[in-house]
């Protein structure tokens, strides 16, 4: 197995090396060991491995929190699939309100665009700011 720094372990993974100390502050990767005549950061495939995991479940919309538990699970011994199978029903729970939520704030905005009939008026007069204002 290939050893890194995290220059090139941050390379690989697609991140910046700030993100990757953020996420050993955080105990989402071990400290890494360090090398004795420098005191550098060394890395491994294992940890490049859980960066490539964690940056794949923030796509998917996982917290940090949530990618915490995910790892939790991963290594209790006692944890079934059907454990991050409920997480993940929740995570998707969240999706569907969130796209509740864009689905109003996009019929407001339509409702905004067909109030504003005369695009020659002044922004002054204009009702989609007007609406926005505080009354």
């Amino acid at each position: 197995m290939p050893d890194y720094f995290i220059g090139a372990l941050a390379k690989e993974a697609g991140l910046n090396i700030e993100t990757i100390r953020y996420y050993e502050k955080m105990n989402l990767l071990p400290k890494p060991r360090r090398k004795q005549d420098s005191n550098y950061r060394i890395y491994d495939e294992d940890d490049l491995k859980r960066l490539i995991f964690i940056k794949r479940a923030k796509e998917l919309g996982f917290t940090l929190k949530e990618i915490k538990e995910l790892f939790d699970l991963r290594i209790d011994s006692r944890a079934k699939c059907g454990d991050v199978k409920h997480l993940t029903e929740h995570k998707l729970k969240d999706v569907d309100n969130r796209i509740n939520d864009l689905k109003k704030i996009r019929n407001v905005f339509v409702k905004l665009i067909n109030q504003c009939v005369n695009e020659e008026v002044s922004s002054d007069d204009c009702p989609i700011l007007e609406s926005i204002e505080l009354k």
